[in-house]
């Protein structure tokens, strides 16, 4: 993710706040290799320290986890590729613009208040991701997989001190969050390298068959955890950028890029973050595993806890919890950011400093709930289903509008400011398929795509019968 990341202060380097509301001049345009470190640093942060972990406590195979990966992060990358940035360099416009001339400004200000609300939730996980680091000097007890509420007054007053400086710096603007940024990323990516590295030797592994080995045929999952399957794996790890690619956030990355082809730069985030971290970060919670603590958990029939700070400590000592705080934070700082962002859009008259406070808040309350964290491969999969049939409402009428016989950018040309068409699909697709994942038990990732096509599937139909009445 990931950042189930979400758009990065470096992506933030390259838009720089300009053109917001018009077509980005050729004198402006960059190269493909204006986006490879950047999609690179982006997708090694604080959620690759609990998605690794976390697949492990799904009791994933090795074929599971190591082709999955490939397959699904592959998805990913060809979705970028042929729909986001396709799109992007044909319209040069912002998602939120693009939304704003599809939609009407009052559909887009709820879209904005989902996006805040949802980035603040991801924040908060990775303040919670900073605070297993912070909290190993003062022997703290660490939050277990199963936990919802605070553990104790210790988690809690390191909790709200990591969200305060969070909070403080984001409202300082962009470029105080780009400067924090640019230089953790690579301690952040040797770091992850660092700890698989030293992990597989812990692990005694020597050969390939031995790496196989540590996963095997899999196991059940670990108690209140979900079984994931080689499917599991392909699609969530499709999805778990989902706003992003499929959902369009990105057009505001790639409406920079000279030619749709630099969407292929997105591979460094995949298969540095999204495969080389994810795998490192869950051989770490395999160490983890054969320890004596570990296994008195499981003797007791509990999961034993994902603490990415003390895994990442039993690795490379100091260095490893510096680089938890920092991939909590150059996860947290510019999400935090970008909330603020999107809550400004609704309430214009307060400042920059103010919404970002506000919204640095709700991050560092959300923080002190650990289930954020625990179940951040939910939370991940919920995001993307909420947002990305937005993004089917951009894609279908890009593609489609001729065929369909509407008129696009409809809102826009209309002046409309809530164009029924987008509410009703996307309220009709969420709910069928949000019940059918409730009622059967469906992995929700797994109705991801189906809602996404139903969602840009009604939209034409919705388009044409409302514009021909008007």
């Amino acid at each position: 993710m990931s950042q189930i990341s979400t758009e990065s202060d470096q992506i933030e380097e390259i838009v720089g706040g300009e053109f917001e509301r018009e077509p980005i001049p050729q004198s402006k345009l960059k190269s493909w290799k204006s986006f490879l470190g950047m999609y690179a640093g982006e997708h090694a942060a604080g959620t690759e320290f609990m998605i690794g972990p976390l697949f492990l406590t799904a009791g994933v195979s090795a074929f599971d986890l190591i082709v999955g990966l490939i397959i699904g992060n592959l998805l990913a990358v060809l979705s970028w590729r042929f729909l986001t940035a396709e799109i992007a360099v044909k319209n040069r416009l912002t998602l939120y613009f693009q939304l704003e001339k599809i939609c009407g400004k009052k559909l887009v200000t709820g879209y904005n208040l989902a996006n805040g609300i949802l980035f603040c939730f991801l924040a908060g996980s990775m303040i919670t991701v900073s605070a297993t680091a912070v909290g190993i000097p003062f022997d703290m007890e660490m939050p277990k997989l199963t936990d919802t509420m605070p553990n104790g007054a210790t988690w809690v007053i390191i909790v709200i001190a990591i969200g305060a400086v969070i909070s403080l710096i984001a409202s300082k603007g962009y470029d105080t969050v780009s400067k924090a940024a640019n230089w953790m990323s690579p301690i952040i990516v040797v770091a992850f390298l660092a700890c698989g590295i030293v992990a597989l030797n812990q692990l005694g592994v020597k050969n390939f068959s031995d790496f196989w080995n540590i996963w095997g045929e899999g196991s059940e999952p670990f108690p209140g955890q979900l079984k994931y399957t080689f499917w599991h794996v392909v699609i969530w790890s499709w999805f778990a950028n989902a706003a992003m690619h499929v959902g369009m956030s990105d057009l505001s990355v790639f409406r920079f890029a000279k030619k749709a082809s630099s969407g292929w730069t997105t591979a460094a985030g995949m298969y540095v973050g999204h495969y080389m971290a994810w795998i490192a970060a869950a051989l770490l919670y395999a160490v983890y595993l054969k320890s004596p603590e570990a296994l008195a958990f499981l003797n007791n029939g509990e999961a034993p806890p994902v603490a990415p700070g003390p895994l990442a400590h039993n690795a490379i000592g100091v260095f490893g919890i510096i680089a938890v705080v920092l991939a909590g934070w150059t996860t947290a700082n510019p999400t935090i950011y970008r909330a603020g962002l999107a809550f400004q859009a609704i309430i214009p008259k307060v400042s920059t400093f103010w919404v970002t406070i506000i919204a640095g808040t709700i991050a560092t309350i959300a923080g002190l709930f650990p289930a954020f964290a625990m179940k951040l491969l939910g939370f991940v999969a919920l995001y993307g289903f909420i947002l990305a049939p937005f993004g089917a409402i951009i894609v279908f009428e890009h593609f489609f509008h001729k065929k369909a016989g509407i008129i696009k950018n409809y809102a826009g040309k209309a002046n409309i400011s809530f164009n029924g068409a987008v509410f009703w699909a996307w309220a009709i697709s969420f709910g069928i398929f949000y019940f059918i994942s409730l009622q059967f038990d469906v992995f929700l990732s797994f109705v991801t795509l189906p809602a996404w096509l139903l969602c840009g599937a009604l939209f034409l139909i919705f388009s044409k019968m409302w514009q021909k009445k008007s």
